[in-house]
């Protein structure tokens, strides 16, 4: 597949990450995952979006803060996953509604099922847990890596905005989100099958889960 033009990633831990996010992993020579970050909520870090039924659905871990400190101030790679809510059952039954008449479900319903019955203590463990996974089920083979420590997003210099380029690598942490997201002029996501197309449209840039589902070993050429 095509390389973007710098060798670097850089990109915050994600739960299931969007196409987008599988695709900066494919696509260039090396992935720094920043768990060195303040937590932020309702992003990536600790959601996926799938297509349900009824259209798209938000699957959420809770999530708990270190002790005397807020969620806000709370490194990454400290969060803990909370048990609160019977969450990884209804996250499993979620999946099997929405794609258990899919192309691919029952293929890859092994593989991920222990994602929804085994704990993990800390977010980041289990979301690179599931990246790891993802990687070999996708058939990809990148470079992963790990921040030593915080890297400030780079400023464009005219407008003040965040920079996508920083220092030599391509910084998609603020860019690839699910409420405010920063245009991505190397992605374009193209269409695939997806099981509710027919009723809803194609729904772009949802969990890797969708494209898996829905295209099996084929999901690679969509990255």
């Amino acid at each position: 597949m095509k390389k973007e033009n710098s060798t670097e990633a850089l990109l915050s831990s994600t739960y299931f990450g969007p196409v987008q996010w599988y695709q900066k992993l494919n696509r260039y020579g090396t992935a720094t995952i920043e768990r060195h970050e303040n937590f932020v909520k309702q992003t990536y870090r600790n959601r996926c979006i799938i297509a349900a039924a009824n259209g798209a659905q938000v699957l959420t871990v809770p999530v708990e803060r270190p002790e005397d400190m807020s969620l806000s101030k709370s490194l990454m790679k400290d969060i803990r996953i909370s048990d609160h809510g019977n969450w990884r059952h209804i996250h499993w039954n979620a999946l099997k509604s929405a794609y258990g008449e899919s192309p691919f479900f029952e293929y890859y319903a092994d593989d991920l099922l222990p994602f929804f019955t085994r704990k993990w203590a800390f977010l980041y463990d289990f979301n690179m847990e599931i990246c790891l996974k993802m990687c070999e089920l996708l058939d990809i083979e990148p470079d992963i890596r790990h921040t030593e420590s915080y890297m400030a997003p780079a400023k464009d210099c005219a407008g003040g905005s965040l920079a996508i380029h920083n220092n030599n690598a391509d910084d998609y942490r603020y860019v690839i989100s699910p409420k405010h997201p920063i245009h991505d002029e190397t992605f374009s996501p193209e269409q695939y099958y997806q099981v509710y197309a027919s009723k809803m449209g194609f729904l772009p840039n949802l969990s890797i889960l969708d494209l898996l589902f829905n295209m099996g070993n084929e999901s690679v050429l969509y990255l």
